[in-house]
């Protein structure tokens, strides 16, 4: 089994009214140099094997494509010299539009990024005006263009439903617009409100209308009609692709398989414990710096509840046999009264050796998900 390795960016332009990641406001060239060189530290003294298998590595943030070429190239360096980083293996960088040029995103195509996934979010200026994007429609529009003169055979949107304001038009429009520009795929979230945000407190002053959760829901299953019928399939609760371009890193955490993490913020797991990172740049800077480390946070994990739940997030959900061969028990035994129960409300379907979500349960998920933990 091949690991997948996560690495953090932090840094953006400017703070999105809905975010609440650990990010930090890009000041100056000195205060990046600083926190890749960490980054680098970190990597190359990390307590991995170095023949460690890697067929994916991910590029997350904040906006990893504010990176120069030459600081995305230390990083990607620093990785492959450090681990076996397998031919062919998928790289992503998450990319926001106006923030790359046709020379940096050929520099980033040639260091091995072979894999955009972008941050559109909506194709309403009005409702990315909300959300502090600092891009409009037209720079998604350019910046794709850019991708694909780039060589970027594989790029992904983001798309965000449920804001506030949001209609079943404005939303149809988005599908319109996105099923237009054909990516290889589609990742769909529903917009939540995180306490302490700009957003949070705009909505607690009644200066925006709550979201509409009945609304959301509505728009996901027009997302799921509306992507079926042009051809993409649904592979997760949230992730659509054409065939052959589901996320290879993101389906790792799905299926439980080993990411190493690095970078302020970010987390691993290794096949039994996970551990995270202090969430704060300065300190993470620092503590990299002193020790070659950064991690704050070690635990065991319910590995058996996690295979229930993380699997059934796919299309094709989990066997019954996958579960009594990984962890000698028979999930129909220890949670025979669940099954029943959501089976007998339509929210997951029994076939056989096969368990998975209906198309009911994906609209109540997190509620069935709860019946496993």
């Amino acid at each position: 089994m091949s690991a997948g390795v996560y690495i953090h960016i932090p840094f953006c332009r400017s703070r999105c009214s809905y975010c609440d990641f650990a990010t930090d406001v890009w000041l100056n060239n000195d205060a990046v140099d600083r926190y890749v060189d960490a980054l680098c530290k970190e990597i190359k003294t990390a307590s991995i094997s170095r023949s460690l298998d890697v067929d994916t590595i991910y590029l997350g943030g904040g906006t990893p494509s504010l990176l120069s070429p030459h600081q995305l190239e230390q990083v990607i360096r620093s990785v492959y010299e450090k681990l076996n980083v397998e031919p062919g293996a998928e790289v992503t960088m998450e990319m926001n539009p106006a923030t790359v040029t046709p020379t940096t995103l050929s520099a980033f195509r040639s260091l091995g990024v072979n894999r955009a996934s972008f941050g559109v979010q909506t194709f309403n200026d009005r409702d990315l005006k909300l959300l502090a994007r600092g891009h409009d429609a037209n720079d998604a529009r350019r910046t794709l263009t850019m991708l694909r003169d780039a060589g970027f055979d594989n790029v992904s949107f983001d798309l965000i439903a449920g804001l506030p304001g949001q209609s079943l038009a404005d939303w149809n429009a988005n599908l319109n617009e996105a099923i237009r520009l054909s990516p290889e795929h589609i990742s769909l979230y529903l917009l939540e409100i995180h306490q302490g945000t700009p957003l949070a407190r705009q909505i607690r002053d009644e200066r925006r209308p709550d979201p509409d959760p009945d609304l959301a829901a509505e728009m996901y299953e027009c997302m799921l009609d509306r992507l079926l019928g042009e051809g993409y399939e649904q592979y997760e609760i949230s992730n659509f692709s054409r065939l052959g371009y589901a996320s290879r890193h993101n389906s790792k955490y799905w299926m439980l398989d080993p990411v190493y993490g690095f970078g302020v913020s970010a987390h691993s797991f290794d096949g039994r414990q996970r551990y995270a990172n202090e969430r704060d740049t300065a300190k993470y800077v620092q503590l990299v710096s002193n020790t070659g480390s950064a991690e704050i946070l070690r635990e065991d994990i319910d590995i058996s509840s996690e295979f229930v739940f993380l699997g059934l997030r796919m299309e094709n959900g989990i066997t019954l046999s996958a579960y009594r061969e990984r962890f000698g028990s028979d999930l129909t035994t220890t949670h025979g009264q669940s099954i029943k129960m959501l089976t007998e409300a339509e929210l997951i379907a029994l076939d056989g050796d096969n368990l998975r979500l209906t198309r009911k349960g994906k609209l109540y998920s997190n509620e069935v998900f709860a019946e496993f933990v």
